[in-house]
């Protein structure tokens, strides 16, 4: 048996392997790399994981439904980013700029949810 320590060292290993994996294959081929990056790895890992700790399908439907909300907003992330680049604006900038565009996005989507009584 695990203990939790090392059990969470795995989840952390396994995790990294797969980010690091898909950001190899990125440099050989951004269609592959973004194929991969677009699959919902981290939320899959997070509800298998979340399933394997608790065995508890409910916990894991609730964790897909925020998911899902939260998605919406992220869209605006890479539009954002792909815009800003191609006008040549420099990558660190942008890639600040788009994360806090994106975080205003999931704050208007919260206010919204709640607003329309949606609860997360």
């Amino acid at each position: 048996m695990l203990t939790p320590a090392s059990y969470a060292i795995i989840k952390v290993i396994i995790t990294s392997v797969l980010i690091v994996a898909i950001s190899e294959l990125s440099k050989r081929s951004s269609m592959i790399g973004a194929l991969l990056a677009s699959l919902p790895i981290t939320s899959t890992l997070a509800m298998l994981w979340l399933y394997v700790d608790t065995k508890d399908t409910g916990k894991v439907a609730d964790l897909a439904g925020s998911v899902l909300w939260f998605a919406i907003p992220s869209v605006v992330f890479f539009v954002c980013l792909v815009v800003l680049l191609k006008k040549g604006a420099a990558f660190y900038l942008t890639l600040g700029f788009s994360m806090a565009v994106t975080a205003g996005c999931y704050y208007l989507m919260i206010v919204v949810l709640v607003r329309y009584g949606i609860k997360l």
